[in-house]
């Protein structure tokens, strides 16, 4: 039965079937028994009734009713064990599909043309530089001799392109395009490691845990914006990052909430507004990485404010759950005030010292830009903060206005079915090979050569309906795992509806593509439910769902060559356009 109190779902654990859980395919189920019953019994009549006068057995209690899971993914080594071989065996998987022959093009492929060689000029001059005239054979050949000292203009920071400057620093130099792409490919890699393990605490499942790893492991934009060096991936890695540790300090939090409330209890006192919970060390963690995403790219700002949100509503709940009268006040001042301002705060100081080099380096572009007009800008800041600011200006409009037209750019309304994918390599002295030379090249009169960043299509289509599945359950059922699996979609995808008139691109899907994964494997997790269900539907629910991951399995498995590069016969190619907008 769904819930009827007001919490975030799925409060007693050991009532959910969570406590007695096993690495099976399960997602918990809330209890019948309102929450708030609960939470009024707790204050209003003594827990020693219920569990005995032991404060263990109190601070027992309450993490049970604030949905501690953790006691029953972790409850002995080997379910510990099991949770980590599985998370790493398909880590393994997704490490083979994105780094065999990760050198595949040796082009610049697409925006590889400026992050690359950007991260080049960082690792040489300390700053984005300008190059020569058509620099890109030559950098393809490991000729740099066209890189000047003169600052170019560049409208995204620098982080990203710091990461793609240290995998051709220890990955072989300028000349292997294996090394412009290593950061991406570790970052994608890492990943998948990171959505098994988040997926396994989100859902209290070891196995829908490793299915959710599974499934990012063979999207096809997880593996083609792995093996390319754009921004793009390098922004999903710390956003992935940064829920995990919300995550993370999400459990912490209530933990300690239970344990300082039992205590409170435990001396006779009164819950008041409820305890304080310290340093949110985790939540700081958290704060840190959405400052790296930041200065990877701007659109990581409404995952800050998203993510930001959905923490400190986790904090409401868990102090209405336990019984704190005016939770909404305490959760206000002693939770959401503080989380905004650390956050907010660190996220910002961590991304302006991600500009560390544009400051040091006056050659940067618009570096001086307050010394050559000292009466223009914001007059309080320092000249160099008054440059930076104007910098910041400049990159704003520029992003605002940016509406060149592109044949690849699409509309966000289809981003999540993948209606108009990016192509971003189809050259023509492949791709146009006729007679001898053709048969030389694939084995058939013409060939072609394409990587296009398209998800795997049944993926995303179930993906489609499944949040749909999932906006009714957080709105019917107020299921906080409906809430934390659609957050990264709100904050990733939403925003760009307002940016429609842009020059956008479908592959930015990549920042939410983990959490379009999570929800797919939610619903899966509904459709299978709890073990004390039917044991025959459920058996034919877990069948279902496994049919469909044996489908999605063969559908990656089929459009592999097109997502890497292979050089294949043209009708190989156009087998994998199912629509006109894929071409």
């Amino acid at each position: 039965m769904p819930p009827t109190g007001p919490d975030d779902a799925a409060t007693l654990t050991d009532r959910q079937g969570g406590a007695t859980a096993s690495p099976g395919p399960e997602l918990p189920t809330p209890h019948e028994e309102p929450a708030d019953d609960l939470a009024t019994s707790l204050v209003d009549s003594p827990v020693r009734d219920v569990e005995g006068p032991e404060e263990s057995h109190r601070g027992r209690f309450l993490r049970r009713l604030l949905g501690d899971d953790t006691l029953a993914l972790d409850r002995d080594p080997r379910a510990r064990l099991t949770g980590w071989l599985w998370a790493l065996g398909v880590t393994v998987l997704a490490g083979l599909l994105r780094f065999w022959d990760l050198g595949r093009p040796h082009r610049l492929v697409f925006d590889e043309t400026y992050y690359v060689k950007d991260a080049y000029s960082l690792l040489v001059n300390g700053f984005e530089a300008q190059w020569g005239d058509n620099p890109n054979p030559a950098f393809e050949a490991g000729d740099t001799s066209g890189l000047t000292h003169v600052g170019e203009y560049v409208v995204h920071p620098q982080v990203g392109k710091w990461l793609i400057a240290l995998g051709m620093h220890v990955g072989g130099g300028v000349g292997s395009s294996a090394a412009w792409r290593l950061s991406a490919a570790v970052c994608g890699t890492l990943a998948v490691l990171m959505v098994a393990r988040i997926g396994r605490r989100l859902f209290a499942s070891t196995a829908l845990g490793t299915v959710a790893g599974l499934l990012m492991a063979v999207d096809g934009e997880a593996i083609v914006m792995s093996r390319i060096s754009l921004l793009d991936p390098f922004l999903m890695f710390f956003l992935l990052a940064a829920f995990g540790a919300l995550l993370l300090d999400r459990d912490q939090a209530r933990r300690r909430l239970a344990d300082r409330a039992a205590a409170v209890l435990d001396a006779g006192g009164d819950l008041g507004d409820g305890p304080r919970l310290g340093v949110r060390w985790w939540r700081l963690a958290a704060a840190v990485l959405l400052g790296l995403a930041l200065g990877t790219k701007w659109s990581a700002m409404y995952f800050l404010a998203v993510f930001g949100l959905l923490s400190v509503a986790w904090d409401l709940t868990a102090r209405r759950a336990i019984g704190v009268r005016h939770w909404w006040r305490a959760g206000i001042l002693k939770d959401g005030i503080v989380a905004g301002v650390a956050m907010v705060g660190i996220a910002v100081v961590v991304y302006v010292g991600s500009w560390w080099s544009w400051f040091l380096h006056r050659e940067s572009y618009g570096r001086l830009w307050a010394e050559q007009n000292p009466d223009l800008g914001v007059q309080w800041l320092p000249p160099v903060l008054r440059s930076f600011w104007k910098y910041h200006q400049d990159m704003w409009a520029f992003h605002n206005g940016l509406e060149t037209p592109h044949s690849y750019a699409a509309h966000p309304i289809g981003w999540i079915v993948q209606w108009r994918p990016t192509s971003f390599f189809y050259p023509t002295e492949i791709s146009g090979l006729t007679g001898q030379a053709a048969h030389d090249a694939c084995g058939a009169p013409s060939c072609s050569q394409a990587i296009v960043a398209l998800g795997n299509p049944v993926l995303w289509w179930c993906a489609a309906a499944a949040i749909i599945v999932a906006v009714v359950w957080l709105f019917r059922f107020r299921d906080w795992r409906a809430a934390a699996v659609l957050s990264g979609i709100v904050a990733g995808w939403l925003p760009w509806f307002a940016y429609a008139h842009r020059t956008i691109f479908t592959f930015y899907s990549i920042a939410f593509t983990p959490w379009v994964v999570l929800t797919l494997v939610y619903v899966m997790g509904l459709v299978v439910g709890p073990k004390d269900l039917d044991p025959r539907g459920r058996r034919w629910a877990i069948i279902g769902c496994g049919l469909l991951v044996g489908l999605i399995l063969l559908v990656s498995a089929f459009f592999y060559p097109v997502w890497t590069g292979w050089v294949v016969p043209y009708n190989f190619w156009h087998a994998h356009m199912w629509l006109r907008t894929w071409v």
